[in-house]
């Protein structure tokens, strides 16, 4: 019982800090946002830009740090030795719970660029987090469907063009560009619907992982494929903020992206087989690597 108590209570706690912390880099990112909004001149908004980045490395900092000295967890990571803050990378992962997001930035942190995700272009006017995305350079995509495109022939590859054109500062800047291609949390209900042929994982989709390649072109040449292993058992982000993850095991593999996906027809049916297979060949040994150790425990 007084067990169970102190364990909520440290989740208070937290809950509390990573608030603040949040609270704090909202009120000096929102007036820089606003700033670098109102004054449309390039070279200003890249120093905005930079700063702000640094704004927003100062909360991941503090939350992993916070982290790293409050919660007894046993660490195990590799991989990321030969990581450089000054390239690009495109990360993916499998997904099981939003403690998922602060493992990646609290072992990624400090090893490769600003972790960003590519994000709906509706998404811009969400309030509050449109202007903070937007401020911080994340690339807004827009795509159109089968029957958009039926309707105006004119708008096949303009979803690439336009945003290939968003990322035209990312060939300057160093970015990290993070997805899940499950693209959602893995949950039992969700496996059985799926009829996934992983134990462990969801079937990815390759759709959005090709479209981000396709759009940034040859800039990303080297893939993290991150694998995230709880071998207490996946948990809450309440339980993992009350202190009750004990064991992380986060492996991080550099690939390369094979050259020819950059430059290739997303509708050709050859194409797609390809990149699914190489997808799918991955998502093979990201299973057996979680099933290994699992059954550790």
């Amino acid at each position: 019982m007084l067990k169970s108590i102190v364990s909520q209570l440290i989740g208070c706690i937290v809950s509390i800090f990573l608030a603040l912390n949040t609270l704090c880099t909202a009120a000096v990112l929102f007036p820089l946002a606003i700033i670098k909004f109102i004054i449309p001149i390039p070279w200003w908004r890249k120093i905005t830009g930079k700063i702000l980045i640094r704004v927003a490395n100062n909360w991941v900092f503090l939350n992993s740090l916070f982290i790293q000295t409050f919660f007894p967890i046993e660490w195990e990571v590799t991989g990321v030795e030969k990581l450089n803050k000054n390239d690009w990378y495109l990360v993916i992962s499998n997904h099981q719970t939003w403690v998922d997001i602060l493992i990646l930035q609290k072992v990624l942190h400090g090893r490769i660029p600003y972790i960003k995700f590519f994000l709906k272009k509706e998404l811009i006017w969400v309030p509050v987090m449109g202007i903070a995305w937007w401020a911080l350079d994340f690339p807004f995509m827009k795509r159109f469907t089968k029957e958009d495109i039926a309707k105006n022939p004119k708008l096949k590859g303009k979803d690439i063009e336009i945003t290939r054109k968003a990322c035209e500062k990312f060939k300057t800047d160093y970015v990290t560009v993070m997805t899940f291609p499950e693209g959602t949390r893995i949950t039992p209900e969700k496996h059985d619907r799926q009829k996934s042929p992983y134990k462990h994982l969801l079937k990815p989709k390759a759709g959005g992982l090709s479209f981000t390649i396709s759009a940034m072109g040859d800039k990303f040449h080297r893939l993290l494929n991150v694998t995230i292993v709880y071998p207490d058992g996946v948990m809450s982000m309440w339980d993992f903020l009350c202190g009750k993850v004990k064991k992380v095991d986060v492996f991080v593999e550099t690939l390369p992206i094979p050259e020819s996906f950059a430059k290739a027809d997303l509708d050709d049916k050859k194409f797609q087989k390809e990149f699914l297979d190489w997808l799918n060949g991955m998502w093979a040994k990201k299973d057996k690597l979680i099933e290994s150790h699992m059954s550790k425990k």
